[in-house]
């Protein structure tokens, strides 16, 4: 998600700051080269050599006649962005201000001049944050093109949020917005249908290819409606849903049954083919038992019905581990929903980590391999193609 990403990352006094350390590894883990700026506060709650250890590099801790900040964001500077994790009351009204007394502010107002991408992520206690003279600063370095990650409102503390926000943010302010004022909505994981109060008929889908595809369509500036039975996501506005048939409806109103209409659909969920009557009362056992399953509607079927120029892209999961087979299916798909494309692959890498999938196209078939998150960026790229 990050790869070749040079990051400069201010540490601010914020209490947050020892969460810095595991920050920058994760920057690193998304392939970022990672080099750290902290401010004489900082260095009173995180030690530099903890930054050093996580960063591979020495952190500035002054400004001296090397000119540090022009080295690190200036026009011709090391940083590809400036993160400010955490950024106190105090640093992001010296940003507002363009008052330069520590090497992390010297470094803001040295990125905002060249025109490198500031992300700022504040952490601080929710009576400064609620400040009007702080809302005032927030909202004028907002002007200016900064991104701002909202933090956690817990326990009267507005807490810096979490590290998956964080890399997004980094990452959406480095990537190329190809999907820029684009709605994307996406389905993802497995749907449960209800048999009785208890038990359930699902899946072994993990909904990790469907976060990844909308977390990339978000990096790439989609705004994204992800319709899934999980997690809240701070790259995606999330419906959440149980059954096939919430699934659906829950889809055509976000593609704009009901007005505001989406750019395009990328349905990766492994939805319920079939469901069953639900009975009032748990099920007794010990005893043989029949359920009569009924076919659910098509999801992609009956949103292309309503939509005819929506531009969509399906997933298709098979088990047969023949990728003729797999080809044949998918190009069956597509052609009868006209998909821009389908990405095809075997049930096996349900819940893993690493997958192998093909993309089938009009008249062409390409194989990847790799990471579900790259598998996701990979179809968001594909997606901005289609809709170019």
């Amino acid at each position: 998600m990050l790869a070749d990403t040079n990051v400069a990352l201010g540490v601010t006094g914020s209490i947050a700051a020892v969460t810095t350390v595991e920050l920058a590894h994760e920057l690193r883990r998304q392939g970022a080269s990672v080099r750290a700026v902290t401010t004489p506060s900082a260095e009173g709650i995180l030690h530099p050599w903890a930054l050093q250890f996580a960063t591979d590099h020495p952190p500035v801790t002054e400004i001296t006649g090397a000119v540090e900040h022009v080295d690190l964001c200036g026009r011709e500077g090391w940083a590809d962005v400036f993160l400010i994790a955490p950024a106190t009351a105090n640093t992001v009204g010296k940003m507002a201000a363009a008052v330069d007394d520590t090497p992390v502010t010297t470094c803001a107002t040295t990125a905002l001049g060249a025109g490198v991408p500031v992300v700022v992520a504040p952490a601080m206690h929710e009576p400064m944050y609620d400040h009007p003279g702080v809302l005032d600063a927030i909202s004028a370095v907002e002007s200016w093109g900064v991104d701002f990650v909202d933090p956690r409102l817990e326990e009267g503390k507005a807490k810096i949020a979490n590290e998956e926000a964080i890399v997004t943010a980094t990452a959406r302010a480095t990537t190329p917005a190809t999907l820029a004022d684009r709605h994307v909505v996406v389905t993802s994981g497995a749907t449960t249908e209800s048999v009785d109060p208890i038990r359930t008929l699902s899946n072994r889908a993990s909904g990790r290819t469907g976060r990844a595809v909308a977390r990339a369509c978000h990096v790439r500036g989609a705004d994204v409606t992800l319709v899934h039975d999980g997690p809240d996501a701070p790259y995606a506005d999330v419906r959440r849903v149980e059954s096939a048939a919430e699934m659906l409806d829950a889809v055509r109103a976000a593609v704009g049954d009901d007005g505001d209409p989406a750019d395009a659909l990328v349905s990766a969920a492994a939805i319920s083919d079939f469901t069953v009557e639900r009975a009032p009362e748990k099920i007794r056992s010990g005893e043989s038992l029949t359920l009569d399953l009924e076919p659910t509607p098509k999801l992609l079927d009956t949103v292309r019905d309503a939509h005819p120029d929506l531009t969509m892209v399906g997933f298709k999961a098979e088990t047969s581990g023949d990728d003729d087979a797999m080809i044949g299916r998918a190009r069956d798909l597509r052609d009868r929903v006209g998909l821009a494309f389908v990405v095809a692959n075997d049930a096996t890498v349900m819940g893993a980590d690493e997958t192998r999938a093909l993309f089938v196209f009009d008249g062409e078939t390409e194989t990847y391999v790799g990471s579900k998150a790259g598998l996701g960026g990979r179809v968001a790229d594909e997606l901005a193609a289609a809709m170019d």
